[in-house]
């Protein structure tokens, strides 16, 4: 894991140019999501992460409230060019220390199932089967806080 990453919490439209563009690259351009299922219409009630690597956008991901127990994280995304570095691990690690200074009890996710292995390092636990959401095999994950 490398040190010199920072993250920024963000929020709606602030920086969102540069969100869009790794979740662009990452989602559309590398795994063929229909822009329509990754630009939802939520981006606008959610808070942002970015990571940044020698001062470039390398890695974002959003949290979303679902209601006052329960907390959702969703696209995790970091370009290939920043892979293999831990900066998946490190967003992932500081949403989840945002989302418990809310008194948030429960987080969910709906991994894909590749990556799954990073969430349960983290303590993320698979709940029912494997499911396909835009195409991709999913297994949905919950921790408690």
């Amino acid at each position: 894991m490398i040190n010199n990453v920072i993250i920024k919490i963000v929020d709606f439209p602030e920086d969102f140019a540069a969100i869009k563009a790794i979740r662009i690259t990452v989602f559309q351009e590398e795994q063929g999501v229909d822009p329509a299922l990754e630009f939802d219409g939520k981006d606008e009630i959610s808070q942002h992460l970015i990571a940044y690597l020698n001062q470039q956008a390398v890695g974002t991901a959003r949290i979303r409230y679902l209601d006052n127990k329960t907390a959702k994280l969703e696209r995790l995304a970091v370009l290939s060019t920043a892979r293999g570095k831990g900066i998946g691990q490190q967003i992932m690690e500081k949403a989840l220390e945002i989302i418990a200074c809310k008194n948030i009890q429960e987080v969910v996710i709906h991994s894909q199932e590749y990556i799954k292995d990073l969430y349960e390092k983290l303590g993320f636990v698979q709940e029912g089967e494997i499911f396909i959401e835009a195409d991709i095999s999913h297994v949905r994950m919950k921790k408690k806080l």
